[in-house]
């Protein structure tokens, strides 16, 4: 028979049990890496629901945020400070676009692909976007 000790530690245990499967991923805030110069290394990245998204500010003046519209409908944005990491844990599906504000203009973005089976949603491309920008998220989406 169970007593409330031995019931509040298996239920405590089954809480933790989803925190401890959930992974963290870093990306890089970078002035030049592999893919040129003002970039997010990796600039796509496909997580579960639950991850963590580390951004590292490895060089200075970047930082992360997520674009407006550009995220699933009814996640919650973010936006980092310059110079400062930022950690987000997403959990709902879908694409979440993000970019470093000062450098939006030369290119400087990424895409974050929450849960399984994520398409690109229509005219997610469409608007208001530098050309740099969405030649950058064109090729980050062909990794869907």
């Amino acid at each position: 028979m169970l007593n409330k000790t031995t019931t509040t530690l298996a239920a405590a245990a089954m809480m933790l049990s989803g925190a401890a499967w959930a992974e963290t991923f870093e990306v890089q805030m970078l002035n030049k890496g592999e893919a040129g110069t003002m970039v997010f290394e990796p600039a796509f990245v496909q997580i579960a629901p639950g991850d963590t998204v580390k951004f590292v500010a490895t060089d200075k003046s970047h930082n992360a945020e997520s674009i407006d519209g550009m995220i699933p409908e009814g996640a919650e944005g973010f936006k980092g400070k310059i110079n400062e990491e930022i950690e987000v844990t997403l959990d709902t599906e879908g694409l979440y676009a993000v970019k470093c504000l000062p450098h939006y203009a030369m290119g400087m973005v990424m895409t974050i692909a929450v849960g399984e089976g994520v398409e690109m949603p229509e005219g997610y491309l469409e608007g208001r976007l530098p050309k740099n920008a969405k030649e950058r998220f064109e090729e980050q989406l062909s990794n869907l």
